[in-house]
């Protein structure tokens, strides 16, 4: 139990995948200008993050390390994400159209999401048991979900502040990326001492 909390906890703090590995930016930058869209793009991520490892470590270690066809990883990854994308696009677009309107053109945009694929890839180059890497994808994807939340109020804060001309629009917004970043920098080393 001790090391499945360290894993959650690790995920979402310490190595957030946004904001220490810089994987998922498009999402990021594109979606949390307002709190809903960023919390419904954070939520998405987060259920195929938690689908895609309970789907690709079964097909890891069952199928593609059996068979000596590891070199297909990648490939046979991307495939698995591209459909459960677009059942989750299908279950948006039925139960809850204005979620779906809101993310536009970024919900298909998960499916090339480098972050599900690296949760998926990491998971398996980890070691990770099953549990394990539900645990893991679970915590990435909450990580996934605080950084969008803690960037969307930060972004309307910049929205309604007055700013250097030079400094408005993209500037602005990745140098507010660059200090949350840096924030969770402070995480790294807490979590073992924690449950040290």
């Amino acid at each position: 139990m001790k090391e499945l909390m360290i894993i959650l906890l690790s995920s979402v703090f310490v190595n957030n995948y946004v904001l220490s590995r810089f994987l998922g930016i498009c999402p990021f930058l594109g979606v949390s200008k307002k709190l809903g869209p960023a919390v419904g793009m954070g939520i998405s991520v987060t259920a195929v993050m938690l689908l895609a490892s309970a789907v690709t470590w079964p097909i890891q270690r069952l199928l593609l390390d059996r068979l000596g066809l590891g070199y297909l990883q990648t490939v046979l990854f991307i495939l698995v994400i591209a459909a459960l994308v677009q059942m989750l696009e299908l279950m948006l677009a039925r139960f809850s159209p204005a979620l779906h309107r809101s993310l536009g053109v970024y919900l298909p945009l998960i499916t090339t999401n480098c972050a599900v694929l690296g949760v998926a890839i990491n998971n398996i180059n980890d070691g990770f048991t099953f549990v394990q890497s539900i645990v893991s994808a679970l915590g990435c994807g909450l990580g996934f979900l605080l950084a969008m939340v803690l960037f969307a109020g930060l972004r309307s804060r910049i929205d309604e502040s007055e700013i250097p001309r030079p400094f408005r629009g993209l500037a602005a917004t990745l140098i507010a990326a660059s200090f949350i970043s840096l924030a969770f920098m402070g995480f790294a080393g807490i979590v073992d001492k924690l449950f040290a």
